[in-house]
């Protein structure tokens, strides 16, 4: 089976292979779906109870970062808890073939969805043969 362009391996970028955060904090790890097309990259992640406004969604160094602080803030008082707020948190290492300065992000319903189309220069593209 051939390599697969957008999915290649962490440690041929040198790139540790689990997700670290800096800090003690914890975390949760949304769902995340990836799929490839011919246009490029298509993630969408399951962040329920974030806000637009609190979503940090960057590219540095080829890696992709989502994450979102927990707002502690609840309406009323806490009579009874089974769980507790926690950050969203989550890495992916992606390909320089992909055009980072056109990437788009929507947040709705509680749903990341983030396109990366791909670089001009990585699409396929038909060479026309000329009878010589």
């Amino acid at each position: 089976m051939a390599t697969n362009g957008l999915t290649e391996k962490n440690d041929e970028k040198n790139i540790r292979t689990r997700e670290e955060t800096r800090s003690n904090e914890k975390y949760i790890r949304p769902a995340v779906n990836i799929i490839e097309t011919e246009a490029g990259l298509l993630l969408t992640a399951d962040i329920p109870g974030a806000t637009r406004e609190a979503l940090d969604v960057n590219v540095e160094k080829g890696i992709l970062t989502i994450s979102v602080p927990a707002s502690h803030s609840m309406p009323g008082t806490s009579v009874y808890r089974e769980f507790e707020l926690a950050s969203y948190y989550r890495q992916f290492s992606i390909p320089e073939s992909l055009d980072q300065e056109k990437a788009v992000a929507e947040y709705a319903n509680g749903i990341l969805t983030l396109r990366i189309p791909k670089a001009e220069v990585a699409k396929p593209r038909r060479i026309s043969v000329q009878v010589g």
